[in-house]
């Protein structure tokens, strides 16, 4: 593998440290051999990376995401499935059902970095594209059902960036869900406070109180559902229970839309 620590984004190297110490554990709720075989490759110390709330909520949002794209996919078994800004996220190895069409899409740097580790598999294409155009779009097949995932994506975005992605999908896909991780305002004002990207050059977008606010940027979304990581944190340990409580209304969600 032919990858360097400076190849990586350092918002990229957190999900990928966590996944990475979480494989290792005997106990592991979530399996990411590709995470830890891109840590121990780097051969640096990414702990700064991997502290104990971040720990816990990128184990969240993993298990809370494939859940959540298994149901959809249980509903849509052909569906075209997206996942932008996709990073090292290999989510199509967590809900292949042996039918979907998928395409890890991300920035075309990106993309040449991803290629350092990953192959283009059977039904699983990489593509060079931005959440904010849509030019990549028409070299996708046609669809009846299109189900994007933006996580770890959403969050880094203006206000103005994100209501410029979401026309975006609702002008390239004719029927889709969406899922995606959103943050609330007090992150968004107390992000170098973060305990893992407060290590990184990184600041947080527009942060929201409800995924509601999302349909007054694009009417033809409709709000589906939306739950707080704290709902999977709270189920393993007491620090998690007790910042399911203190941490109540900051915590980020996933949030599910259809058009």
């Amino acid at each position: 593998m032919d990858l360097k620590f400076g190849d990586i984004q350092e918002t990229a190297l957190i999900p990928l440290a966590i996944k990475a110490s979480e494989t290792a554990r005997t106990n592991a709720r979530i399996k990411d051999l590709k995470a830890k075989e891109i840590i121990e490759t780097l051969g640096v110390d990414v702990s700064k990376f991997d502290p104990f709330l971040s720990h816990e909520g990128v184990v969240a949002r993993t298990i809370m995401f494939r859940d959540e794209l298994k149901r959809l996919i249980d509903m849509y078994q052909d569906a075209l499935c997206v996942n932008l800004g996709c990073g090292f996220d290999d989510k199509f190895s967590q809900v292949d059902n042996g039918k979907i069409t998928w395409f890890d899409v991300d920035l075309p740097d990106q993309i040449a970095v991803r290629r350092k580790v990953y192959e283009d598999r059977e039904r699983c294409t990489m593509l060079s594209g931005s959440a904010l155009e849509g030019e990549w779009t028409k070299s996708l097949p046609k669809n009846d059902m299109t189900i994007v995932v933006m996580e770890g994506v959403l969050e880094y975005f203006s206000k103005d960036m994100v209501k410029t992605c979401l026309n975006m999908l609702c002008d390239s896909f004719s029927h889709g869900y969406l899922l995606a991780e959103l943050h609330s305002p007090f992150l968004e004002k107390n992000g170098k406070h973060h305990d893992a990207v407060k290590n990184t050059n990184a600041t947080f977008g527009w942060g929201t109180k409800s995924g509601k606010e999302y349909l007054e940027l694009e009417p033809r979304l409709t709000f589906v559902s939306e739950r707080s990581y704290n709902e999977e944190m709270r189920k393993y340990s007491i620090r998690g229970k007790l910042f399911a409580i203190v941490g109540r209304n900051i915590n980020n969600r996933l949030a599910v839309f259809k058009w």
